[in-house]
């Protein structure tokens, strides 16, 4: 205690005594003045632990949780509060660079020339504030725009597995969004393998998009106090840009079940008593302060598309349901789509999104998406007489929605910018417009003359050729 008298009487500095350490939760005693609620406390010797002050135990001690390992730390340890909350630097300079949850830059490139810093911890914009009609994003690829439209400063959930494609249209999509909208785009990594992160970073820089792209990473061997903090440090970068830049912002969020399963660790660190499948007991208010702030303003829109792990497939697992309340599209890849060259292999009958109404999209959109759902469905179920009985012995009405359904399922695969040096197609974006066009034109059996294979990768429909 003589070491933290003296440092007491030195200045003005509010310093504590740390009175437990039980592994990432960190109890702090401040005799002098106690600390705000989410304050960083800092270690005033060379171990660089930093501590955020979680809960107030009695008049004059804290509980934090540690956002970095407690090594070093022990009973009569000096905290430093600092007197405010974890920031991250914004600016311009944050494009084409990745960072940690601290605002470190970890891509080997130097230190960051940001001069402003924010906090992670910030309210969501007003009612008054957000823009409540409904507008759809368009992304430039023909199976989300056709079949599960992006609300523009909505969220959508894009559920798969390894190996089918995520990554991939995870880069079109931020390649079309800076492309299209002049926009900007932030990968938030939750949990990362580091493989995971690096691969990543190096598939932006082939395909030229890490320019326009801000990456916040939090690895999976970080303590859950930064996992769960790294999703708040993206959102405010974004908002940065949204309403200091007023630029439309695509944030990707890999994977959100992470940042649930974070708060899990946090909350049983600080000996919650666990709800329903053993989940926090606030897990609806902390999955709703992150996604809350995900949405449209009058300055701009921070579009949101976000990876979801469902725990065993259920879909009513607590984390998975109320994930789902946010979402206003489902995008699901399927690996025997993938297996079949179909790509992107976006499931069409599993995905999903709530602005597919007539009163939001239109009544021609609408019923040419229905028609495509009908015609697929119904070739699902022929399927198995096709495998055993073969096509001859089909009627003449369900021969045609089968040829009718095999066109629209190549129309729908497209070749992508991201992956021209794989493919040796070269990438194509097309409009909504082009898109429901050719649609309209297969499902008016316009090509039931016309070879499958014409129609398979490639734009617009009169791009296809008869062979």
């Amino acid at each position: 205690m003589g070491t933290m008298r003296g440092h007491i009487a030195s200045g003005a500095e509010n310093f504590g005594e740390v009175v437990a350490v039980r592994g990432s939760v960190i109890d702090v005693r401040f005799p002098t003045r106690i600390p705000l609620i989410h304050n960083r406390l800092s270690a005033s010797d060379a171990s660089s632990v930093l501590v955020e002050v979680l809960a107030h135990l009695d008049h004059e001690t804290v509980r934090g949780i540690a956002l970095t390992p407690t090594q070093g730390l022990s009973r009569g340890s000096v905290l430093i509060d600092t007197g405010g909350p974890f920031t991250v630097p914004t600016g311009s300079a944050l494009l084409g660079r990745m960072l940690n949850v601290f605002g470190e830059a970890i891509d080997g490139r130097g230190k960051l020339a940001c001069s402003e810093q924010r906090s992670v911890h910030r309210r969501p914009p007003v009612l008054t504030d957000l823009v409540t009609s409904p507008e759809i994003l368009e992304t430039g690829i023909k199976v989300i725009d056709v079949l599960s439209p992006l609300e523009r400063g909505g969220k959508a959930g894009l559920f798969g597995g390894a190996g089918v494609g995520k990554t991939v249209l995870i880069t079109e999509m931020i390649h079309n969004m800076v492309g299209a909208h002049e926009g900007v785009s932030i990968f938030c990594g939750i949990g990362e393998r580091c493989r995971e992160a690096e691969e990543l970073y190096r598939e932006m820089e082939k395909s030229g998009v890490l320019e326009k792209t801000v990456m916040i990473l939090s690895q999976m061997n970080e303590p859950p106090g930064a996992r769960f903090m790294v999703g708040h440090a993206a959102l405010t970068i974004a908002e940065y840009f949204r309403d200091d830049r007023r630029k439309d912002v695509l944030l990707l969020v890999d994977n959100i079940f992470r940042y649930i399963q974070a708060g899990t660790e946090v909350s049983a660190l600080l000996g919650q008593i666990p709800s329903r499948v053993g989940y926090q007991p606030t897990l609806g208010t902390e999955l709703a302060q992150l996604e809350e702030r995900i949405c449209t303003t009058t300055n701009g829109a921070i579009t949101s598309i976000q990876a979801v792990y469902v725990p065993a497939d259920d879909f009513t697992d607590p984390s998975a349901v109320h994930t789902f309340a946010h979402l206003s599209a489902l995008i699901v890849l399927s690996r025997k789509r993938a297996a079949e060259g179909l790509y992107p292999a976006v499931d069409p009958l599993e995905s999903g999104s709530k602005m597919l109404s007539s009163a939001i999209v239109g009544r021609r959109h609408y019923e040419i998406a229905r028609e495509i759902r009908r015609n697929l469905a119904e070739y699902k179920e022929l399927k198995d007489i096709i495998a055993m009985l073969g096509m001859e012995e089909l009627s003449a009405s369900d021969r045609a929605i089968v040829y009718r359904a095999r066109r629209l399922e190549r129309f729908l695969t497209q070749p992508f910018f991201t992956t021209e040096q794989f493919t040796g197609h070269g990438g194509r974006m097309v409009r909504l417009k082009d898109s429901l066009d050719g649609c309209e034109r297969i499902l008016n059996d316009e090509f039931s003359d016309w070879p499958e294979r014409s129609l398979y990768m490639i734009g617009t429909v009169d791009e296809a050729r008869k062979a």
